[in-house]
Order: C-alpha cells, then structure tokens, then sequence
C-alpha cells in the first residue's frame, strides 16, 4: 500500500498548493481519502482522474471536499466521457463513475453547496454516492476501511485502512481525543492534523497542535508519524521538534509530493 500527500494544507491553501487530498495505491486499486480545494489538480499531475475506483471522506468541511466540484465537472462535461465521438476520444457507453464513500447527510450537503448556483445534483450524478455510517466497512479492492467518530466542529471520523499486511491511519481533524489514540493504536503509518501554534483559547476545541499530535501517536503505539493540515505560514523545523519531542522519535511533516509505503 502507497500513500501520497496531494494536498496537506489547513482550511486555506499554502501558496501554489492545496488543501486535504491523500492517494491511496494497491495493486490496480486506487483511492483518494478527502478532496479538498487544489486537489484535483494535484491528482491530475500523479494520475487519471478516471482510473480512481472510490473517494473516501472523512467529514464534510470545505478544504476536505470541494474538489469535488471540478472533479464532478470533469466526470459530467470532460470530452473523453461523453457517448458520441469528440476528438480526439472515441465516445463510451461506460463514462467513468467513481464510488464517493461519505459521511451521513452528504447528500443533502452537497445539493445544498452546488445548489446555490442550480445542477444541485453534480455531485451524486457523476460519483457513485454511498453515505457510510461509523459501522460501515467498506472495501475497495484489496483495501478495507473503517471509521470512528472524532471530537470536531461537525460530524468528522477517523479513518483506518487495511490491505491484510498493513494498517494506514488519518485522524482526520480532531482535538485530543482518547477515541482516537484507541482507534489508531498500533497503526504503521499514522497521518494526523497538527493545525494549531497553541491551543484555542476560547470556545470548543477542534484540532491539534504539534506536541498534541506527538502525544496522541505516542500513546497510541504507532510506528511512523506524519504530522499534517499544517501552514507553510508555521514553522515546520519547530512544529517537527514539537510533535518529535512528545512522540519520542523522528516525525514528519507532510510535504505534497511524499510518498509513504505501508
């Protein structure tokens, strides 16, 4: 299993890059775990955007969906996916059509954004919507995946993704949670959110800092750590001896572009 940073950027884009875009590769399967604003331009740069089989969500904030817009504009107008002949492409009865794996009231989520402008039903046309649930177990290919649900401004899971010898885990955005130190315990690879200079100081909690993220792995027992949802405005050689310090080991930070095996 390979994973590739797209985007890692927090709720505003670092300057020429993108926000929450992660892609998964196993064998001939490929998944994109959240699809934030620049992603689809990242994926584009790596891969065809229609050789990916599913898009995996973990909460239904901007800067981890909205590519899908551009995305769902390809999959509907691009000339490769239309029945009739557009040169230089053939035509196909068999327009691509990935599955879209997301939270509860994606749905409706969704209508409501593209709705401010009409075709309120881009998204779900052109993906294959399943709206998941924490229970769910969803497989693509060879790679399974589970949820748990984290403490966030809205309804925000977790990820764990397995492909029966390894185990990759996203805590998605989070603020210290002990569900997620158990959820992603023992993980090979754990992806984290470390947004924060220094905790809020006012009003509920809804990520990480750092030295939060360090503690949270180390707690957890995982092997490798990549700290990310991180400004290029933030100090990385210092938000890297934060998390390291806590963690008791090396720490990345995520730079588009990594490549991680699990």
């Amino acid at each position: 299993m390979r994973l590739t940073v797209l985007g890692k950027s927090p709720s505003w884009q670092d300057a020429g890059g993108a926000c929450s875009g992660y892609l998964i590769e196993e064998g001939d399967t490929t998944v994109l775990m959240d699809c934030g604003n620049g992603v689809f331009s990242k994926l584009r740069e790596r891969i065809d955007y229609v050789d990916v089989d599913a898009v995996v969500l973990s909460h239904l904030h901007a800067d981890h969906f909205l590519d899908l817009i551009p995305y769902s504009y390809a999959l509907t107008y691009a000339p490769r996916q239309q029945p009739v002949p557009v040169p230089p492409w053939p035509g196909t009865k068999r327009p691509a059509r990935p599955r879209l794996i997301a939270p509860p009231g994606a749905r409706e989520t969704f209508r409501r954004v593209v709705g401010a402008w009409g075709n309120e039903d881009l998204i779900e046309n052109a993906f294959e919507l399943e709206e998941y649930e924490e229970s769910s177990l969803p497989q693509v290919g060879r790679l399974k995946f589970s949820f748990r649900s984290v403490p966030h401004f809205t309804e925000t899971f977790a990820i764990a993704v397995t492909n029966g010898s390894g185990r990759l885990a996203y805590g998605a955005d989070s603020s210290p949670s002990q569900e997620l130190c158990r959820f992603v315990s023992d993980a090979d690879l754990l992806v984290i959110e470390a947004t924060l200079p220094r905790p809020e100081r006012t009003g509920v909690r809804g990520h990480l800092t750092p030295a939060e993220a360090g503690e949270h792995a180390r707690e957890a027992g995982v092997k490798r750590v990549v700290i990310t949802h991180i400004s290029d405005e933030l100090d990385f050689s210092w938000a890297r001896t934060e998390a390291s310090k806590a963690f008791g080991g090396p720490v990345d930070v995520a730079r588009e572009g990594a490549v991680y095996r699990i």
